[in-house]
């Protein structure tokens, strides 16, 4: 029997496995497209390999990777930086392997406008959006991705955001609902980074984080 994943990659395909209903809803008036997941019933993957250790690389690997596994692709996106030979850039947990460290440097990017952050899940399928100065590394942890600026801190919008930016691109993100679902959204016309962050403020996130 064939079942149903949603799937969230990152360029260098971080997935999303979900194996039941996901509520789907498009926002025409603020130009995103978001999927709304409930992490208690819903399984949640990142992948960056497959079970050979080839990096998927492409949303059509992966689909054909998910479909040798008796799965559906349903939804693929984005989901975290990524360096020249397609390796993860910053702390990347597949399936409770920690592939490659967090990264607490400083540098120039996105990745660096701090505070920048990590999402991860946990065993019991906790979402946590959080800063990386205030991720502790455990056991429960099963899938975990960094990447940077965070969008929304403790309810308020990163404070080098400015309203009006003319730094407008594709982007999307993730944040976690106050009834603890995980919302990603993808703008579906370039944006720039305060108006992006205020969507998932106004959704009611306390934390999100930029894909």
């Amino acid at each position: 029997m064939q079942s149903s994943l949603i799937l969230k990659t990152a360029t260098f395909l971080l997935a999303v496995g979900l194996c039941a209903f996901t509520f789907i809803q498009t926002l025409p008036e603020a130009e995103m497209v978001t999927y709304t997941v409930d992490p208690k019933t819903q399984h949640v993957q990142l992948f960056w390999k497959d079970d050979a250790g080839q990096i998927v690389k492409s949303i059509q690997n992966l689909k054909n990777f998910v479909e040798s596994k008796n799965a559906k692709l349903l939804f693929a996106t984005n989901g975290g930086m990524f360096d020249s030979d397609y390796s993860p850039h910053g702390l990347f947990i597949q399936n409770k392997v920690k592939l490659t460290k967090l990264d607490t440097a400083s540098g120039q990017g996105n990745f660096y406008l701090k505070p920048n952050g990590v999402f991860y899940l946990t065993d019991d399928h906790v979402p946590v959006v959080c800063q990386t100065t205030e991720f502790k590394e455990h056991t429960s942890i099963r899938y975990a991705t960094q990447s940077g600026p965070m969008l929304v801190i403790d309810g308020q919008i990163h404070s080098a955001f400015r309203q009006g930016s003319k730094n407008l691109n594709i982007r999307n993100g993730v944040g976690i609902l106050p009834d603890n679902k995980i919302v990603f959204a993808m703008s579906k016309n370039p944006i720039n980074l305060y108006d992006f962050a205020s969507y998932f403020q106004k959704l009611g996130c306390k934390n999100a984080l930029y894909l």
